[in-house]
């Protein structure tokens, strides 16, 4: 792993043990060659492991004896020149945050880097988004336009320094600086002056458009109803939820329920946003409406650290882009795009390579949940349970991610995003090609969904690689078994929104009997007719509406839709023409809406997430349930709506009824599964994103005996489909399998 302080590390070690050699980067990795006594030589190799820095990963170590050079003493030798037969295959480390070190001379009046928004060490800084290519070196960055000053050179040449070779090591009076500018591009200030105002200008109610680590966020006041409220409209973002970053843990303890995991995950060196439930607090009401949960973090770059510290103690940091497009990388796009939006821009001069959104990351008992990765995780390797040719599967079409694979190895992009924007579709292909580029991979094969109306499957049928086709819930369990490094069969529950079957018919509520081969549907649950196709998953009444029909049941539930609409909508439902999909996140819309939880939604899973806030932590009985005893089988909710409506009826809080139909699917997820031999069940898709959901289900499976397979590396949603389908493949190219 380069680029973590690996050398240095073996350079300090090397130094006490007395030994000769040398340590380099190149293409492949890192070479250590050692000359001295067999016990130093010994004592070298056992100590490494722990010799190495906290961020290194280390996949194996390969000894090999050579002569000895009569070298007179130990150094870091400069990386060789790249041979064109060579392939790279040295891994690049994630962006770390400030280590405690750093963050400690930033406070300090006394140091020369003191409040300089670019400060890093080997332990902390900018990784992955400036790396340009491999080997690890500050000519490889986005830095080398950066002539390090003297001082800053005794550093990075000082074997006793921690900046001892930190390819991104500046100061003020040689390395980036910050600029604030008007959104017609005038600079008004540069330097600390310019940071200072950016905060000063949040703290009087503006947003400002800040360059973070991977790209553009937007910065308000999160105490601010009318900062807030300013910045949904600017945005278009009526209902999705603002991520909250605080100046302390202290702060955020005070809007958050933090247990020692949730906190672990907010003090890493990923800094990720971690989804936890929220507290009676003074932030601004429509920051997170209708849910329980509210998303923190601690600043992940110097630069907002510093504006965290000038400014209010709790602002919004929310993805510098509008609606579903991918976040500005370059000043020149953020003030394109965002003019409209920010009233002040806080831009530096080092260009960020490849753009990466804040991770995200949802607590719960059953361990933490993946939501986004991104900026902190990519580009992490997975390994594969099977090394094949080298291939790009290029996932779904909404929150999509690529992943090249080669020798077992797997690097999942960064969150790219629904690919219905022509700017999204840009960003996928550049994520492709920079991906494939920094792992000098050459794709042999490219694998996609079923789909073939996917902008993601578009492209593959394009790109002229022989292609692989892989189901959308097979790609979902087999994400799950890759993760784990199995290959076992299992018994896969796949619950998402939609996704195209086998069949041609829409899916998403599956129950799979599956490995990395093949997959056989055994089960489902009940469909739901579509009512207007897209636009019932834009209005989740006409959902509710088929759910209360299809139950027999009356539509007087649904008041808030004007009658005329309801008595189209039972002759719409009469007849055959809307088209079924048996997803499990189109019952969660469906029964929102009937209890109240959700009516207009803007954002894909609002009206799941508001169901999952109305149960709150009530405990509530299953609903009864129905089997369809067929090939697959069917699992019937017909039952459990007609329950609910006469408990609504009756005056039953709604609040329980929605912890009962949580209740209900985790009992019919564990009766299907003890119809079934498998013994292990992976949990996949979505739905399992919801921490009620998979907590009742991960809990009823294991006291009957079941293992339970979780996502924690990758996504349960469609983030993670990418990864499954480069298992499936890469499996199935063992068995040669023939590609399209």
């Amino acid at each position: 792993m380069q680029g973590v302080g690996f050398r240095p590390a073996m350079y300090r070690l090397a130094g006490t043990l007395g030994l000769a050699g040398f340590v380099q980067n190149d293409r492949e990795g890192v070479w250590i060659e050692i000359e001295g006594t067999a016990a130093s030589i010994e004592r070298f190799v056992a100590d490494l492991p722990q010799a190495a820095p906290i961020a290194a990963r280390i996949d194996r170590i390969e000894t090999t004896r050579v002569a000895p050079r009569a070298d007179a003493g130990f150094h870091i030798a400069d990386s060789p020149v790249a041979d064109a037969s060579s392939r790279a295959s040295a891994a690049i480390p994630a962006d770390l945050a400030p280590c405690d070190d750093c963050l400690r001379e930033l406070a300090d009046p006394r140091d020369r880097r003191h409040r300089y928004p670019f400060i890093n060490c080997t332990a902390c800084g900018p990784r992955f988004t400036i790396v340009r290519e491999v080997p690890y070196d500050r000519a490889k960055t986005t830095m080398a336009c950066f002539a390090m000053c003297d001082t800053c050179r005794r550093e990075y040449e000082d074997p006793g320094d921690r900046r001892f070779h930190a390819e991104p090591n500046a100061c003020p009076a040689c390395g980036p600086r910050a600029r604030l500018l008007a959104p017609d591009g005038r600079t008004l200030l540069e330097g600390d002056a310019a940071v200072r105002a950016a905060a000063r200008a949040i703290g009087d109610g503006a947003i400002v458009a800040m360059k973070g680590a991977g790209g553009f966020v937007l910065a308000a006041d999160a105490t601010s109803e009318i900062a807030v409220g300013t910045l949904r409209e600017r945005k278009r973002r009526p209902h999705k939820p603002f991520a909250v970053m605080g100046r302390t843990l202290a702060d955020l303890e005070r809007i958050a329920v933090l247990d020692d995991a949730a906190r672990a995950l907010v003090v890493s060196r990923i800094r990720p946003i971690v989804l936890v439930p929220a507290r009676a607090h003074t932030l601004a009401p429509s920051l997170a409406p209708g849910l329980a949960d509210v998303g923190v973090y601690l600043p992940p770059t110097p630069l907002q650290a510093v504006v965290a510290g000038d400014g209010p103690a709790l602002q919004v940091m929310t993805s510098g882009n509008l609606a579903e497009e991918p976040i500005a990388r370059t000043n020149e796009d953020a003030l394109a795009r965002l003019a409209g939006v920010a009233d002040w821009f806080l831009v530096h001069d080092r260009d960020v390579h490849s753009r990466a959104d804040d991770s995200v990351v949802r607590t719960s008992r059953a361990g933490a949940i993946p939501m986004r990765r991104a900026r902190g995780f990519v580009p992490d390797e997975l390994a594969l349970p099977i090394a094949r040719p080298p291939l790009v599967a290029v996932g779904g079409h909404e929150r999509n991610t690529v992943c090249i694979a080669r020798d077992g190895r797997a690097v999942l992009s960064q969150h790219v995003g629904d690919l219905d924007h022509p700017d999204a579709d840009a960003f996928f292909r550049e994520a492709i090609a920079r991906l494939s580029a920094l792992l000098d991979c050459r794709p042999e094969v490219v694998v996609h969904d079923l789909h073939p109306d996917y902008r993601s499957t578009r492209w593959a049928r394009m790109c002229g690689l022989p292609r692989i086709a892989v189901q959308h819930h097979h790609a979902h369990v087999a994400a799950c078994l890759a993760e784990h490094g199995r290959t076992d069969r299992v018994t896969g529950i796949a619950f998402d929104g939609t996704g195209l079957g086998d069949d041609g018919a829409l899916w998403g509520g599956e129950i799979l009997d599956a490995d990395l081969d093949t997959a056989r549907r055994l089960g489902h649950l009940r469909p739901l007719a579509l009512a207007g196709g897209e636009a019932a998953i834009r209005e989740p009444w006409r959902l509710a509406a088929a759910a209360l029909v299809d139950a027999g049941e009356s539509l007087d539930v649904l008041a808030h839709v004007p009658a005329g609409a309801r008595d189209r909508m039972r002759v719409l439902l009469a007849t055959e023409l809307p088209p079924r999909a048996t997803g499990a996140g189109r019952w969660f819309d469906a029964i929102a809406v009937i209890l109240g939880a959700a009516r207009d939604t803007s954002y894909d899973g609002q009206a799941a997430a508001q169901l999952e806030a109305l149960a709150g932590t009530r405990d509530g009985e299953p609903f009864e349930l129905g089997f369809v005893e067929h090939e697959p089988f069917e699992l019937d909710l017909r039952p459990a709506v007609r329950e609910l409506c006469r408990e609504l009826r009756a005056g039953t809080d709604p609040a329980e009824l929605a912890a009962r139909f949580h209740a209900t699917l985790a009992t019919a997820i564990l009766a299907a599964c003890r119809r079934l031999p498998n013994r292990t069940v992976a949990l996949t898709g979505g739905c399992f994103q919801n921490r009620r959901l998979l907590e009742q289900t991960s809990a009823l499976l294991a006291r009957d005996g079941f293992e339970v397979l979780a996502h924690r590396r990758v996504p349960p949603n469609d983030g993670g489909l990418a990864l499954g389908q480069a298992a499936i493949a890469s499996f199935r190219l063992s068995r040669r399998t023939s590609c399209v």
